[in-house]
């Protein structure tokens, strides 16, 4: 591993690092949970979007300030395991597997949601398993989405989503339906609750946003322009997933009366464009189904190849490669099999299951700004009070109280987790009676 990083080529500055996050954040995400998360807040989508943009801004701060500081790692867990504890990382790295392991999931989720819009009478099971024995196979091959190829693909969503938002405005304009108001962000039935439970499921939107942090070997000037690119990109996500929901919100106020809640936005799409842009709406979010699932699963079989080459999870079948394809299969298929979970959980549930993860990883990035601060920085200037202290406890709060907005199922199911990766860390210590495995995030940057 030494080797291989003194290799890499300084050669990112921030536009590249700032494209790179959001690609890793999908266009479409706005989306995947638009109907759902109109239900939950009573139409105030928007408002739940500027809520989790403001926790996550609070923690890229974090993430920024811990590139500082650890310029060669780039992961939750390790600035845990850094600052606080070898055991406590572990655990952070556990949950955060959460994301890596069960993200095929929500694509096939999604695969089901917008193909059964369009095509009702097929039987919403065959498009989870067609989705997942598709990109399984895929990556078994070891077939490669070529960077170009990606590029253009998330340009293509992009291209769809702008189209999406001007027929949307549009069709508000011409008195069609709906208005442009303020109501989206304040009215009578805005409930605070429902707008950070709501808020706590939109995480899934952002997934990806600290991704580039472990590009922080090949930016050319990575103190700077990685911590300015992970803001930049929080921002940008942020002013776009809130423009195109006021959008959506003003056009569609109560989605009470669409047919399908889950599937609000193709359903939105036919009625802003007809049959023909339904169809070019249907075909973004196939695109971005599939290169989601397909990058979600090479990087996840890629970790678990490292771990189980590290011995942090049995070696014997996490850790092998085929040697022809050069793959690793048992890897693969067990990505696909608990993908399967997409056919009996719905998408509420499963977003917040897999946010578990990410909140959890958030705070403990927070939290290891201020125990560094104490241990190690401790100047008492107005300024890096604040931002060793009082920011980073702003975002840890956001992120606590998001976390515990979190579908209660999801939530039990996120403690069983990590229940067992506490008897499982006991297993490996000894009782802690030796050093934990370490957990190779970094090593998935590359896919």
């Amino acid at each position: 591993m030494e080797q291989a990083h003194s290799q890499l080529e300084r050669s990112l500055k921030r536009k590249h690092i700032v494209f790179l996050g959001l690609a890793y954040m999908s266009p479409f995400a706005v989306f995947d949970t638009f109907g759902i998360v109109s239900e939950a807040t009573q139409g105030h989508v928007p408002v739940s979007y500027l809520l989790i943009t403001a926790a996550i801004l609070f923690t890229a701060f974090s993430y920024g300030k811990m590139v500082k500081v650890y310029p060669a790692a780039g992961s939750a867990y390790t600035y845990t395991r850094q600052t606080m504890h070898s055991g406590l990382g572990f655990l952070v790295g556990w949950a955060s597997l959460l994301d890596y392991l069960f993200l095929p999931m929500i694509n096939a989720l999604l695969a089901h949601i917008y193909l059964s819009s369009g095509f009702p009478n097929v039987p919403g099971w065959i498009w989870v398993v067609g989705l997942i024995v598709f990109i399984t196979m895929m990556n078994i091959l070891g077939v490669k989405i070529a960077v170009s190829a990606n590029i253009l693909m998330v340009l293509f969503q992009l291209l769809v989503a702008v189209i999406f938002v001007l027929l949307t405005v549009r069709a508000v304009v011409s008195g069609e339906t709906g208005e442009f108001s303020f109501t989206p962000f304040y009215s009578d039935s805005l409930s605070v609750s429902a707008v950070f439970s709501g808020a706590s499921i939109l995480a899934l939107s952002f997934l990806g946003f600290d991704a580039v942090t472990t590009l922080s070997e090949e930016a050319v000037e990575p103190k700077k322009s990685v911590p300015a690119g992970i803001l930049l990109i929080a921002i940008i996500g942020g002013v776009f997933f809130t423009t195109v929901t006021y959008a959506m919100q003003s056009l569609i106020p109560d989605v009470s009366r669409l047919e399908n809640i889950s599937g609000a936005s193709p359903e939105i799409a036919l009625l802003i464009g007809g049959n023909l842009f339904q169809s070019v709406f249907l075909s973004g979010a196939l695109v971005s189904v599939v290169a989601s699932g397909l990058a979600a699963q090479t990087s996840a079989s890629r970790l678990l190849y490292a771990m189980g080459r590290d011995r942090v999870i049995p070696q014997r079948w996490f850790g092998s490669i085929h040697p022809r394809l050069k793959t690793p299969i048992f890897n693969i298929v067990f990505l696909g099999v608990l993908a399967l979970s997409a056919l009996f959980l719905d998408l509420t549930t499963a977003t917040s299951f897999i946010n578990f993860g990410a909140f959890t990883a958030f705070s403990f990035v927070n939290l290891s700004v201020i125990v560094h601060y104490f241990r190690k920085e401790r100047t008492n200037s107005l300024l890096s009070v604040w931002s060793s202290i009082g920011s980073p406890l702003i975002g840890l709060a956001f992120n606590v109280y998001l976390w515990y907005s979190l579908d209660f199922k999801a939530m039990m199911l996120g403690l069983i987790w990590v229940g067992i990766g506490f008897a499982y860390l006991l297993y490996l210590t000894r009782f802690f009676r030796q050093q934990p495995p370490q957990f190779q995030f970094e090593e998935t940057a590359g896919g």
